[in-house]
Formats: C-alpha cells, structure tokens, sequence
C-alpha cells in the first residue's frame, strides 16, 4: 500500500532476493497487488515484478497498466485473494494516522499479517492495534517505522530477553544526525539541510525531522513494545534541533564533545520520556555514530549497556526491514 520512494525501494529489493529467500528461507514470495488511494494494480495471479520494474516504473504508468483498477478499494483486494501480508508504505500522519490506520485496521480484522513503516497509525492506536492482531492470530510487525534498517525491536526483544531494560537512548533519525554532524563540522543550519536534501537524506518538508517529532514516535513506539507501556506522543518531551544554541556547539568543540538528537527513555520514579539535542562526551557509546547512521544504547539489570550501530538512513534500509519483518512472521 503506497508507492512512493519506500514502496518501490521495497519492492525492488523483493525483485533482488527472491530466490535467495527462495534458497535460504523456503519462502515464494508473491506479489498480487500494488495500492494507492484511487485505486490498484491487481492480479488474482502473481504479478510478474520484473515486469512491473520494466513498464511500470511512475505512478502515472502504474494507472495505465491493464491491470490497474480504478476505484478498487484496499477491502476488496483483503476479501478477493488468500490472506497473506499487507504491507504499508503510505506517508505518516502522527495526528490522526490515516490513511494507514484504516488500513491497518482494516487488513488485521480480515486475517491478514501487516508489516509497516508507516508511524502514523501506531503513534495514534498502537494498544488498539496490537489487540486486534492478538486476537486475530496474526501478526503485526513495525520495524520499518521504529529507526528501520537500525534493529531496536529485535535487540531489545530477543538478545536482551530475560533483563530489565532501566535506560534506552537512540539516535533515531538519520536526517538530524546528519546535519549537526555537518554543523559540527563548520557548516551552519540552513547549509547543512540543503546539503541533506540535496543528497535525499532530508524531504523537501523536514519538519518532522528536525522539528523532533519523528524521534519523539519512533522511541515512544520502541518504549510501547519494550515496556509493554501505553503512552502517547503527549507524553514526550520533545525539542528538535532547528533553533540549536551556537555555544553548545561551540562549547563541544572545545570540550571534544559531540552534539546529538537524542530520543531517551528512562525509568525513575515514573516514566520519562524525552527528545532533544544533548552534548556527549567520547565515553557515550554513542558518540561515534555520524552522519545519516543511525544507534541505540539499551542499560539493563544483567546484561549492563549494550549498544548497536548503523542503520543509514534511507529508503533501501526501509525497504530491506519490510523484507525482514515478512521472513520473520513465516521462517520459523
């Protein structure tokens, strides 16, 4: 659902490793349908990708196919064909989550698994969602839209099980690191987004990224799965990095220090939940991660700090966490 940069990133990366998943997973991955919202590229039968690469290539040339189906709506495709997996790739809307949140709603009530990357939806109905998925057998996998290619949920949920997790800090957006490392390194704001849009690491609208609230979902979405908490976006304290005071970078500088946006959880008496640009020091396990990359810290009981790097930021790593969350519901 959705074909924009991360749809057709995810689709091609399917192209590429069909037969390798084929090989090493056993899975025949099958693609029945393409969506937007005034309709779908549809087949009963498999849609051959190749094909799809070769002719249709823009959404213009997707609703002249034979194929395209004007009017045709997201349920009937849900009731025409054998479940299997929705994947949402449409833009987010953290105030009201549509259009995916009718989605997603939508496809988990008819059987189908979803696998997302879109936050809207679960920053708006996250609890509602995951009962819907539970009670439906199905599953419901949101890597794509908690820092993508970067593995949070996959650390915290199996490679730290048994640990209480106390602490969990994240460089989660990959367009913010990007510009405060170029600042850092004598560019200034405006230069510094430019430059990231020029490159694609930015959108032309930043606000999101910039302003903190794509931080503020994505480490409310991992402390929601983690900690199996129901907070809202109304319980981050968010500041971004548009209006970054010059004597904090100045003062880095002198103290070899490295200004970063940082999403933070912590438990204290309550819990806290925070986004803002914060001055490390060459001891933060953090303080390497440069560019448009991307890491999270989780503190633990018995496992005590354990950290993991990367994760770029761009829409390949969106597309290949789609691909890994749909081996992941069927390679047991």
């Amino acid at each position: 659902m959705g074909f924009g940069r991360v749809g057709k990133t995810f689709l091609q990366i399917v192209h590429e490793k069909i037969e390798f998943c084929q090989k090493r997973y056993g899975l025949d991955l099958k693609l029945h349908s393409i969506c937007e919202i005034d309709g779908a590229l549809f087949s009963s039968e498999a849609l051959d990708l190749s094909q799809v690469f070769r002719e249709f290539s823009s959404l213009s040339l997707l609703r002249g196919s034979p194929y395209w189906k004007t009017g045709l709506h997201l349920q009937d495709l849900l009731n025409s064909i054998e479940p299997g997996v929705l994947v949402e790739c449409t833009p987010s809307n953290i105030k009201s989550g549509e259009p995916g949140l009718s989605h997603l709603r939508q496809a988990l009530d008819s059987g189908w698994h979803v696998v997302t990357a879109n936050k809207g939806p679960l920053v708006v109905d996250f609890r509602g969602l995951r009962e819907k998925a539970k009670e439906g057998g199905v599953a419901l996998k949101i890597s794509g839209a908690t820092a993508a290619a970067l593995p949070t949920l996959d650390v915290a949920l199996y490679s730290l099980a048994g640990t209480e997790i106390y602490r969990i800090e994240g460089i989660l957006n990959g367009t913010t690191n990007y510009i405060l490392t170029r600042m850092r390194e004598g560019m200034d704001y405006k230069q510094a987004l430019e430059e990231a849009q020029s490159k694609g690491i930015a959108e032309p609208d930043p606000s999101l990224d910039v302003e903190g609230w794509d931080t503020a979902s994505k480490i409310l979405l991992i402390t929601n799965t983690v900690m199996d908490t129901d907070l809202t976006l109304k319980d981050v304290k968010v500041e971004g990095i548009t209006a970054v005071p010059i004597h904090l970078l100045d003062e880095g500088r002198e103290e070899d220090k490295t200004l970063k946006l940082l999403g933070e959880f912590s438990r204290e008496e309550d819990f806290k939940l925070e986004v803002s640009p914060k001055l490390i020091d060459r001891s933060h396990p953090l303080f390497g991660v440069d560019g448009a990359n991307k890491g999270i810290t989780f503190t633990t009981d018995t496992m005590h700090s354990v950290t993991v790097t990367g994760g770029k930021s761009d829409p390949r790593g969106a597309g290949a966490a789609l691909l890994k969350d749909i081996i992941n519901i069927y390679w047991r």
